[in-house]
């Protein structure tokens, strides 16, 4: 089916060779910039989900040893061990300085 030039017009710089090797290289350099953003943006997910996970256990510690020490405050303040009064005050959080 033939179209009547009537119908069809197209413009003189569509059909240039340069135009069309040059859009085609602008498209070349966008696709490859959009693999390399897609890349990225796998490899700080992954990064994330690992922090993300090493943080749950890092809480999960710290909550241990914070449950550890009030068990210990606990015994301690029925017992009155000196060793213990000196290794709780030791690991007992500092102040902040403030100005």
């Amino acid at each position: 089916m033939d179209i009547p030039s009537v119908l069809a017009r197209f413009n003189a710089i569509m059909k240039a060779d340069t135009t069309t090797t040059i859009l085609n290289l602008v498209l070349a350099v966008l696709v490859v910039f959009g693999v390399a953003f897609a890349l990225l943006a796998m490899n700080r997910t992954r990064d994330f989900r690992q922090l993300n996970a090493n943080a749950a256990i890092a809480n999960s510690n710290l909550l241990r040893a914070q449950g550890l020490a009030n068990d210990t405050a606990a015994f301690n303040a029925t017992a009155k061990s000196p060793e213990l009064t000196r290794i709780l005050q030791s690991i007992q959080p500092k102040p902040a300085i403030t100005k």
